[in-house]
């Protein structure tokens, strides 16, 4: 196995989902790869004051700055890639905005004639905290909000939205170190992008970005042909995880649900015609449900087994 580090510069990144971009590294499955990534505006250099304007790696910017795409060999639709998280470390600084944009939910809340609220934190990784220019404290919890590959379509792909296929920006906050996130693979290659690191975010990222910042993180690259489950799953410290995207709450919701209940009927070795419906009664007992994010298009939601919920 391999060790690979992949810094962030002009021909290192980019700000779009891309199946014809070249990769900017090819790794073996079972590679690692150590990945330092921008914020997710891609700044140079850190703000001084919140919301201050700084030099920053795309301008004009299409959208998410991410490290990639990593070319990983023997990847082909039909495999699965495993993206082990080994470490997230934030940078020493990051950002939020809330109320900056016009939709529908600063409209509902009376937000969105402005002015938005910017916040300047200051990330002490080594105790674990970070503190922002209002003199708020929150516990670091890093993860990447952006993993994944573009759609198997032509032409340039918004980063914006997360993706059934590809993944992208999903924005789990559970996708913390000791976590394998499992990507169905869209393009040969897989031409994965990583970013987006937020150093804390809580569920929903209700006001359209979390603790924006950079991020080293490192990861192990794999590829299994016999995944749990179809569609994009995890494991992770806190337990296994299902997702749902789309429009409508309501289907990203059963989507998430149903990729769980067909992964416990596996689980708990559950067969014969009521073997869905017994899946929902223990889930009704022991899954959470989550929602993801409510700032990218799409409504996520993640669907959360517990390790140990069931005996």
């Amino acid at each position: 196995m391999t060790d690979h580090h992949l810094e962030p510069a002009p021909e290192t990144t980019i700000d779009v989902f891309d199946r014809t971009t070249t990769p900017v590294l090819t790794v073996d499955p079972g590679d690692t790869v150590v990945v330092r990534s921008l914020d997710a505006i891609g700044h140079l250099e850190r703000q001084q004051k919140p919301g201050e304007e700084r030099p920053l790696m795309f301008n004009p910017r299409k959208g998410h700055c991410l490290s990639g795409p990593i070319e990983v060999r023997g990847a082909e639709p039909g495999s699965v890639l495993a993206v082990r998280l080994v470490s997230l470390r934030p940078g020493d600084w990051g950002w939020t905005v809330a109320a900056a944009r016009d939709n529908w939910l600063t409209r509902r809340l009376g937000l969105a004639d402005g002015p938005p609220s910017w916040l300047l934190w200051e990330l002490d990784v080594e105790r674990g905290i970070g503190i922002n220019d209002r003199g708020h404290s929150v516990a670091l919890a890093p993860f990447l909000g952006v993993i994944g590959m573009p759609p198997d379509a032509a032409g340039e792909h918004s980063t914006t939205p997360p993706r059934a296929a590809g993944g992208g920006n999903i924005d789990c906050r559970e996708l913390v170190a000791g976590s394998t996130l499992y990507l169905p693979v869209t393009v040969p290659g897989a031409l994965l992008h990583l970013g987006d690191g937020h150093a804390a975010q809580g569920d929903g990222e209700v006001g359209g970005t979390a603790i924006e910042c950079p991020m080293t993180t490192e990861v192990v690259l794999d590829l299994i042909t016999d995944p749990a489950i179809p569609g994009i799953h995890a494991v992770t410290p806190a337990g296994r995880i299902t997702f749902g995207f789309h429009q409508d709450l309501n289907e990203a919701m059963a989507e998430a649900l149903d990729a769980m209940l067909v992964w416990m009927q596996a689980l708990l070795a559950l067969d014969g015609d009521d073997a869905k419906a017994t899946a929902l009664a223990v889930a009704s007992t022991a899954v959470d449900l989550r929602v993801t994010q409510v700032a990218n298009e799409a409504w996520g939601v993640h669907a959360v087994l517990p390790h140990g919920a069931i005996g």
